[in-house]
């Protein structure tokens, strides 16, 4: 068995000097100067100051503040720690540890607009949705309630299950704080 050949280096973002290649049918010599290195780009203006300029201000994925806002703006579900379980904008049950996954219980977090048709990855534009629903649901706007409820995984899940879930993943149960108003004492 021969060995893997040695990987090239990627000369385009080499820290180093410019250097020269032989053989390349340039009139000078046959010498061709690689292109701009690092510090080359940031004089160029592609990394103004130290910090990293990034080339797309409206990022696609959500920042995860807008994340944490779109969480706490799904509907709770009583009884439960608001900070584990949640129910999305169709009354599917999430697990906030469940993200980006297939199974029922799992939820991303949707532009409700696309990003693609010019939706900003913003908390106004947000949702948490069952991640099958999002999947199906892809870039269409004119996708009725009804359509996309039909698209959710069915997931009947007792209190049992959900405490067994919450147990795994956090190594407790917590229940959410009870807010009627008869206390007894």
């Amino acid at each position: 068995m021969k060995p893997d050949p040695p990987r090239r280096r990627n000369r385009a973002l080499s820290s180093s000097p410019s250097k020269t290649r032989p053989g390349s049918g340039e009139a000078r010599g046959g010498k061709v100067k690689t292109s701009a290195t690092l510090l080359d780009r940031e004089e160029m203006g592609l990394f103004p100051g130290s910090g990293y300029d990034d080339p797309n201000p409206e990022p696609r994925g959500f920042p995860y503040s807008v994340k944490q806002q779109c969480w706490e703006k799904a509907e709770k579900i009583k009884g439960r720690d608001p900070e584990r379980w949640r129910r999305d904008h169709l009354g599917n049950i999430v697990f906030r540890k469940l993200v980006g996954c297939p199974g029922c219980l799992c939820h991303d977090y949707d532009h409700i607009v696309p990003y693609s048709k010019g939706g900003k990855s913003t908390l106004e534009n947000c949702q948490v949705l069952q991640a099958k629903v999002n999947r199906s649901k892809g870039n269409k706007t004119d996708i009725s309630r009804a359509e996309l409820i039909q698209r959710s995984s069915y997931c009947r899940v007792a209190g049992r299950d959900m405490d067994l879930i919450e147990l795994t993943a956090y190594g407790n149960v917590q229940r959410a704080p009870v807010s009627s108003g008869c206390r007894i004492q």
